[in-house]
């Protein structure tokens, strides 16, 4: 068998939550693979919207096993919180979810860390979740990161101290004040009683062999391929590898055990803080956009800069990704426009160009659109692809056509029923 990924074709925000939610009973093992808690995958069923930030979307289906990877960071106060939350909906994580020994710790000085770094920045920030993901990332690669399995052993606690004191020593260097790690901490180390008790694996292991016994993995991606380490918007990217190869390091496939590649992509284009945003509409058709779609961080809140479909951008993470399948969400939020554009190409330093350009942060790029017909429509109460309008149709043909890659779903609203398969999905 090969395990099948799922990723963010975009700046994040796609979809995935509700989408691995959907594809969950066709697979036996459901594995984030990287990233942290400033993810934040929403799913809607029964009238009830639910966000998680850490745990594995196929968790609401207690007869399949949810795997936080190794390449994931945990902070324990987010996913009790988080846990307490699924207990009140009668979900115990304890019988379906395992965590990987080799998944790192978000400490609370990671997180004061990463305030500090963000507030020296000034009017360079990033716009990072002040989560303490990049932190973290960086004491990993750093080599003296906190892992899970740590717990385990006697060095824990010369481990958690000298990693402490080392970023009070780096928070002095910013000269930053304010904060109370006391408290922070206080509540981090209760919180660590919760991530003692959950069970623990080594995960390469239990993720192959799933694969060797015949049983089908869908692995998990946070944020979207172009907030990559390596390959987004550098620097206004994300601290990991969100693209389909992070599969791979972040849950210890070799590359040849990769089967299908879901990537997922809206409709349109939204972001959320800083950094080039080539189709960005500071408009009403903007604000439409953002109302329409409810287009505010479900991590943070923050609202979301909304723009037109960017196809160079789409085929550049087709592309990184190997996408076999695509997925477009929020179709139903283009309804009632009589005219959506798309960008086809750039200009950029004088030449048009369907390519990324390496500097997308100084230079400026120039989207060059085509226009199509919107329809009037409400897609919606859609229940198969037969109730789609004609001029939707013509919009998602026109996408395939320029991407040379099928789009197998379409979601048509926030609920699990509001899903409609063009194309039955191989782990279907």
């Amino acid at each position: 068998m090969k395990a099948d990924v799922l990723l963010g074709l975009q700046w994040g925000d796609e979809g995935k939550g509700k989408i691995v939610d959907v594809l969950t009973p066709h697979y036996d093992l459901i594995a984030r693979f990287q990233g942290g808690p400033n993810a934040g995958h929403s799913l809607e069923f029964n009238q009830t919207k639910h966000v998680l930030h850490t745990i594995p979307s196929g968790i609401f289906h207690t007869d399949k096993v949810n795997l936080i990877g190794n390449g994931v960071v945990i902070d324990p106060i987010v996913l009790k919180k988080e846990v307490d939350k699924l207990a009140e909906k009668n979900v115990d994580v304890t019988k379906n979810m395992l965590v990987s020994r080799k998944a790192h710790l978000i400490l609370p000085s990671h997180r004061i860390l990463d305030a500090a770094s963000e507030a020296a920045k000034g009017k360079e920030k990033i716009g990072s979740t002040l989560k303490g993901i990049g932190p973290t990332y960086m004491d990993k690669t750093g080599r003296n990161g906190l892992r899970i399995g740590d717990l385990e052993t006697a060095a824990f606690e010369s481990k958690y101290a000298y990693l402490k004191q080392k970023h009070l020593d780096l928070i002095r260097l910013y000269n930053y004040t304010g904060f109370d790690l006391d408290t922070l901490e206080k509540e981090w180390m209760e919180s660590l009683e919760l991530i003692r008790r959950l069970p623990k694996t080594d995960s390469e292991y239990l993720v192959n062999e799933y694969l060797e016994n015949g049983k089908k993995v869908l692995a998990e991606g946070a944020q979207g391929t172009l907030l990559d380490i390596d390959f987004g918007s550098y620097p206004f990217v994300t601290s990991s590898n969100t693209i389909c190869a992070g599969a791979c390091t972040g849950l210890g496939l070799a590359p040849n055990r990769i089967g299908e590649v879901f990537g997922i992509f809206k409709a349109y284009c939204t972001r959320v803080g800083s950094g080039p945003f080539p189709t960005e509409l500071s408009d009403e058709t903007g604000e439409r956009l953002r109302q329409t779609g409810k287009e505010f961080g479900s991590t943070t809140g923050r609202p979301r800069r909304c723009g037109w479909l960017d196809l160079p951008a789409l085929k550049y993470s087709i592309m990184i990704n190997g996408v076999t399948q695509l997925i477009m969400m929020k179709a139903d939020v283009l309804s009632g426009f009589d005219v959506i554009r798309v960008c086809t190409e750039y200009e950029f330093q004088g030449n048009k160009t369907s390519k990324m350009p390496f500097d997308v942060v100084d230079g400026e790029i120039i989207p060059v659109y085509t226009e199509l017909a919107g329809w009037k429509e409400d897609l919606t109460q859609a229940e198969s692809p037969d109730d789609l309008p004609e001029a939707f149709n013509a919009y998602v043909r026109f996408i395939e056509e320029q991407v040379k890659v099928p789009i197998s779903i379409v979601s048509v609203g926030p609920d699990r029923k509001q899903t409609l398969l063009r194309n039955v999905p191989a782990g279907a």
